[in-house]
């Protein structure tokens, strides 16, 4: 079930839908740049005309099944900027809310490029498939994974992949980053002192560039623990188009359990 098929339930009005959900499916819960994927497409099909997508705030509040209630609110609208809440209601409650900002693209008043991934990897042909089978099946049911850093690493909490989408995924540039920003898990897993379950409590990201394009549909993905203390993690969230341009800048917090 492609990415495409997700989301091809998805209306231009509020509604209760039933989702293809199994292949997008972590435990009891859609994976969550599928469930953000979804209230995105909500966003876009109700407000077609929107500028670029520039940034995204999302809280993951209960779990989303197969079957949703979409709702959708322009909050504001100005001459460069606007700003559209998404919601996907589970019972009657809401399971995720997001806060999307479009924004025109305008002369800079100032202009510098972000860094480059270091210590650079290789490219993603250089480098080997990575083992995904103790990976959440939706991982394995769709993307394809390759090494990004040494299988030895004792550096700090950070894990580094290549990650694309399997079949390309039908999907246009930004709903593809929307889909595969929150791929990885938690570089908090790296200092885990012994095994236990995560969960992602909220997202936040920036787009560096609101469509990037990338070769053969390969990203570098790259989640690093910042701090964790006390059960949760504060992660910096990274991706790189093929050939080291960075596309996306973000953050989350993760509960950690066990």
């Amino acid at each position: 079930m492609s990415a495409l098929d997700l989301i091809a339930p998805v209306t231009d009005r509020d509604a209760t839908i039933t989702l293809p959900a199994d292949p997008w499916m972590q435990g009891r819960t859609l994976y969550g740049g599928a469930s953000t994927l979804v209230a995105y497409t909500a966003a876009v099909r109700r407000f077609p005309d929107l500028p670029p997508l520039r940034s995204g705030q999302v809280g993951f509040v209960a779990p989303v099944g197969e079957t949703v209630t979409t709702r959708v609110a322009m909050i504001r609208q100005g001459r460069n900027v606007a700003q559209v809440r998404s919601e996907l209601l589970v019972d009657e409650e809401v399971a995720l809310t997001a806060f999307f900002l479009f924004g025109t693209a305008r002369e800079a008043n100032a202009r510098h490029s972000a860094p480059c991934a270091e210590p650079w990897p290789g490219s993603p042909e250089e480098n080997a498939d990575s083992a995904i089978d103790q990976a959440p099946a939706f991982l394995a049911n769709n993307y394809e994974v390759r090494r990004a850093q040494d299988r030895g690493w004792s550096g700090p909490p950070v894990i580094r992949r290549w990650v694309r989408l399997k079949a390309g995924g039908g999907l246009d540039p930004t709903s593809r980053i929307v889909l595969m920003g929150d791929t990885l898990p938690p570089g908090a897993m790296r200092a885990m002192e012994r095994p236990g379950p995560l969960s992602s409590i909220n997202w936040t990201f920036n787009l560096l560039d609101p469509a990037p394009e990338t070769r053969d549909g390969w990203f570098l993905t790259e989640n690093a623990s910042v701090e964790a203390a006390d059960g949760y993690s504060t992660e910096r969230l990274r991706m790189w188009d093929a050939d080291g341009r960075q596309v996306v800048a973000g953050q989350q917090l993760v509960a950690i359990f066990g």
